[in-house]
């Protein structure tokens, strides 16, 4: 028989919180793409490319934890949007890097103000104090959970 461990009252209610709020900004998150001519996979891709800079196709679906084939008709849509483009190598010509294009990294800037408006907007009751307390807490969970990783 199976015994499951314990977990703290707190670490259940950080759980459902965090699961909470990653709804909430996958939904508000969403409402905002549509006003821009893009997907959520396309913006997440376009911000791994932007912080990681030229990547292959295989170090991409990595970052993303994609299926390449899943990659693959991602990155040719946003080829024929003239978000990114395939460039050779130049140390090695046979690998293909993909390269976030002007229009690519416009679009980025756009989204991103639009969100951190919106999150402004929604966070415009919190005192600066609490807003300090909450970056300092979410990164130190995102530093304890990175070395989890």
């Amino acid at each position: 028989m199976l015994v499951k461990p314990s977990v703290s009252s707190q670490v259940a209610e950080i759980d459902s919180l965090l699961r909470e709020v990653g709804g909430l900004l996958r939904k508000w998150g969403r409402d905002i793409l549509g006003g821009f001519d893009i997907t959520n996979p396309q913006f997440e891709a376009l911000l791994v490319l932007r912080e990681h800079g030229e990547l292959t196709m295989g170090e991409l679906c990595a970052k993303m934890f994609l299926a390449c084939s899943t990659a693959t008709d991602l990155i040719d849509r946003m080829e024929r949007n003239q978000l990114i483009e395939r460039v050779r190598d130049t140390a090695d010509r046979r690998v293909i890097r993909l390269r976030v294009l002007p229009k690519g990294n416009h679009l980025i800037d756009q989204i991103l103000e639009a969100r951190q408006a919106y999150l402004s907007n929604a966070m415009a009751g919190m005192a600066a104090s609490d807003k300090a307390r909450l970056i300092l807490s979410l990164q130190q969970l995102t530093a304890v959970l990175s070395r989890e990783a």
